[in-house]
């Protein structure tokens, strides 16, 4: 066997560096195999190797976010879309979580603000929305629900949804002089969470609100990325394996939505037609840097959710 480009420190000051990708350029190798010898210097030095985190974007959030989870448990749950009022089960189910599964880091996976009255999108009859301030005040309850929740040292990032663009999209169209103030970004009101468009676990998860649409998105979204990729958006919470010649499977994940499917941010929109949507999260758990088969956990009743075959109350 050939001796590697470069010894232990060198790599591990490479990677700490530059990250996965550049890494791989410099020393002349794939991506893949960056990220396999990283796993092997981690359990070999009993150490965490951390890329940096990769900022670049017009709107003023990382691109990426990359996570090393070596053992334990990341919980992935979005599109709260969340309105004044009670919350949801799947939230509440989602704080519970927080608090029992002691997690090493949550992604909200987009679409916490629902923007209902800035849609690009005209108000359908005489619908009263609330409005943005009544939203942010909303979404800042539930998320600071979940900060309450979680241990001290977890990880909390939140990947933007289309419908959280929404904010800084308006603001861009009307008042583009203010660029960069502060407060003209989504994430100014909510400091604790990390604002990115994916977080990477591993190098070998990628999480994101959004990737490839349709019915057959998660089967879509593992062949276009190479990758696991654990997504939103489309509110159909499922999980879709994947195999081919590599030597682990990958999966495809919806973690469906944080919000009641029949919730009134959905009642006018969808003009009382049956929707494929199911109410949870995704629960990642992650063994010497391997993630486990993925489980999702789904709302069975207005005061109840499903998980392991068990039917527990929230």
């Amino acid at each position: 066997m050939p001796a590697p480009a470069c010894s232990d420190e060198q790599f591990m000051a490479l990677f700490d560096k530059l990250g996965a990708t550049k890494t791989a350029a410099k020393i002349g190798t794939s991506e893949d195999n960056v990220y396999k010898r990283r796993r092997r210097l981690e359990a070999k030095y009993d150490t965490p190797i951390q890329a940096p985190t990769r900022a670049h974007l017009s709107s003023n959030n990382p691109a990426r976010i990359e996570l090393n989870i070596q053992n334990g448990i990341v919980l992935v749950g979005g599109d709260g879309h969340y309105w004044p009022g009670k919350a949801s089960t799947a939230h509440r189910a989602f704080v519970k979580f927080c608090q029992d599964l002691k997690p090493k880091a949550v992604i909200y996976n987009g679409d916490a603000f629902d923007g209902s009255s800035i849609s690009r999108f005209p108000d359908i009859g005489w619908e009263s929305n609330p409005t943005v301030a009544e939203e942010l005040e909303a979404v800042q309850e539930r998320l600071s629900e979940i900060e309450q929740a979680t241990p001290r040292n977890c990880a909390l990032s939140w990947n933007l949804g289309n419908h959280d663009m929404r904010y800084e999209t308006r603001l861009a169209q009307a008042a583009p002089q203010f660029r960069n103030i502060k407060g003209f970004h989504l994430k100014d009101n909510f400091p604790v969470w990390k604002p990115a468009w994916a977080t990477w676990i591993n190098g070998d998860v990628v999480t994101k609100h959004r990737l490839k649409g349709g019915i057959h998105a998660t089967h879509n979204n593992v062949i276009a990325a190479g990758k696991t990729v654990v997504t939103n958006h489309l509110h159909s919470l499922k999980v879709t394996p994947y195999s081919d010649y590599s030597d682990r499977p990958r999966w495809g994940v919806d973690c469906g939505t944080l919000a009641d499917p029949n919730g009134e941010q959905f009642v006018n929109y969808s003009e009382d037609n049956p929707k494929n949507h199911r109410s949870g999260f995704g629960v990642l758990t992650f063994f010497k840097g391997r993630l486990l088969w993925p489980e999702v956990v789904h709302v069975f009743d207005e005061n109840h959710i499903e998980y392991r075959g068990q039917v527990i109350k929230v």
